[in-house]
């Protein structure tokens, strides 16, 4: 029997890196995962194949509606799906073998096959064989898969989730997104680049409702210019298939009247659960939540004290980031370290055109947590920048306190904001006031010259160029 220091049960983002940081750290380390390649959910089926579609059809929209303003003429421009999903694939390929490569590189024993735990410090592993390794310390890092309504059979044909919409053979004429949050935004947008009708039905009053709400409402009215339709307050209570055409009836909340939709395929966007079949967990003891994500600690543990948990099986946002600061975290902890994740400043972004990225309190939350802020928000087509590249949708908003001008949430809509929210963090994470943004010299001409005016604005409404 093969003996370790940490078994790492899952191979997305957090266990991966779990892995490689306990393996720099001097630990003998198996990682283990069901799946025939590495990467999890993220590299597989999830962050990587869709922004590689985002950005596929984003080029394809650009050529179509774009190039002629910028003097480019290219005729006649067609799209091959079949093709386009092949380069996705490639993509994640790549990717996935990469995860290979730095598990060799970090001496990580790799196990095929899925892990259940006998007890506390063994691990039994079904594969192509069935075998059984010892672990000091084991990191369950087993992901989320999507969820979907009770009321609701995925045929995974024309009612999908997002693992089957990213290998779709045709495009749908009509998509029905059920879900206004990241995914069915994300992939609502590639299908609506391609040629689709697309209608995104949401049970909540606006679509990313998580997010600042400023940036909800600029996001609605961009995917309204770009024709995407929206159905908000609105709760699907049936989606019934006949051959080709799947009818969705919702109840409008603010009339209390029953209506209905017709598409040819529905993308079934509600979000994630945690997800931790097979692992056996009564065997050693560990509870789960009414949601089924694992219960842990201040430092990630179990109520077995050498098992811990990171990512979407326990609580926070279901982000890949999240659980990479994890699963340093719980490395750094098994070592004798003393990390720290402020969660707080784990940013969120939204891979549409423009893009979304916040990170900090909303102005919502600042509100209902009775925290005197001020803002300053920038609009992008204030920029040079912007109008050089005709991405002039968005701005930037920063909220700081009142009292002592310390930033406390940094919201952002436009061109490679999901890039630029690693300056709001950083500042964050030094507790920057909105004044010490202000006095950083910005290159010009940028899009990030709008967090400097959006910071002059938060001072003292000192924003130079509106």
């Amino acid at each position: 029997m093969s003996s370790y220091d940490v078994a790492v049960i899952g191979s997305g983002p957090g266990g991966y890196v779990a892995a490689i940081r306990c393996a720099q750290l001097g630990m003998k380390t198996a990682i283990i995962e069901k799946y025939n390649t590495l990467g999890g959910t993220c590299l597989n089926v999830g962050c990587i194949p869709s922004k590689a579609l985002l950005d596929s059809s984003h080029h394809y929209e650009d050529a179509v509606k774009h190039f002629e303003e910028h003097g480019i003429e290219v005729g006649d421009v067609k799209f091959n799906l079949e093709k386009m999903i092949s380069r996705k694939q490639g993509v994640v390929d790549m990717t996935t073998k990469g995860i290979d490569f730095l598990m060799g590189k970090n001496n990580i024993d790799v196990f095929h096959g899925v892990g259940s735990f006998k007890d506390a410090t063994h691990i039994q592993i079904e594969g192509e064989k069935k075998e059984t390794i010892e672990a000091k310390h084991t990191i369950i890092a087993t992901g989320s898969k999507p969820s979907t309504l009770p009321f609701i059979t995925l045929d995974k044909e024309r009612i999908i989730t997002s693992t089957e919409a990213l290998k779709l053979k045709e495009v749908p004429k009509h998509m029905i997104v059920i879900g206004g949050g990241v995914i069915g935004l994300e992939l609502g947008q590639v299908y609506k680049r391609l040629g689709a009708e697309v209608t995104v039905i949401e049970y909540m009053d606006r679509i990313i409702a998580g997010m600042d709400g400023a940036q909800s409402k600029e996001m609605l009215k961009v995917f309204k210019k770009q024709k995407m339709k929206f159905a908000l307050s609105h709760g699907v209570t049936a989606v019934e298939r006949n051959g080709d055409e799947i009818t969705v009836k919702a109840n409008n909340l603010k009339k209390d009247e029953e209506v209905e939709f017709k598409g040819d395929y529905v993308l079934v966007a509600v979000g994630r659960h945690a997800y931790t079949e097979g692992l056996n967990l009564d065997a050693v003891g560990i509870p789960t939540d009414k949601r089924g994500k694992v219960e842990v600690n201040e430092h990630l543990q179990t109520k077995v004290s050498n098992i811990y948990a990171i990512g979407d099986v326990i609580e926070g946002a279901m982000l890949a980031h999240k659980a990479e600061e994890e699963g340093v975290f719980v490395a750094e902890t098994i070592a004798g370290q003393k990390p720290h994740i402020n969660y707080n400043l784990i940013p969120g972004v939204v891979y549409t055109w423009p893009e979304v990225a916040s990170v900090g309190k909303t102005e919502e939350q600042l509100k209902e947590a009775g925290v005197a802020y001020k803002s300053g928000q920038f609009p992008m087509r204030a920029l040079g920048r912007s109008r050089a590249s005709g991405d002039v949708d968005g701005f930037v908003k920063i909220l700081a306190d009142k009292d002592t001008d310390e930033v406390l949430g940094v919201h952002m809509v436009g061109a490679r904001v999901a890039d630029l929210i690693s300056e709001g963090v950083t500042a964050m994470e030094f507790r920057a006031s909105a004044e010490d943004i202000a006095r950083m010299s910005h290159a010009h001409p940028t899009y990030a010259e709008a967090v400097k005016e959006a910071a002059l604005a938060a001072t003292e409404d000192r924003a130079l160029h509106v």
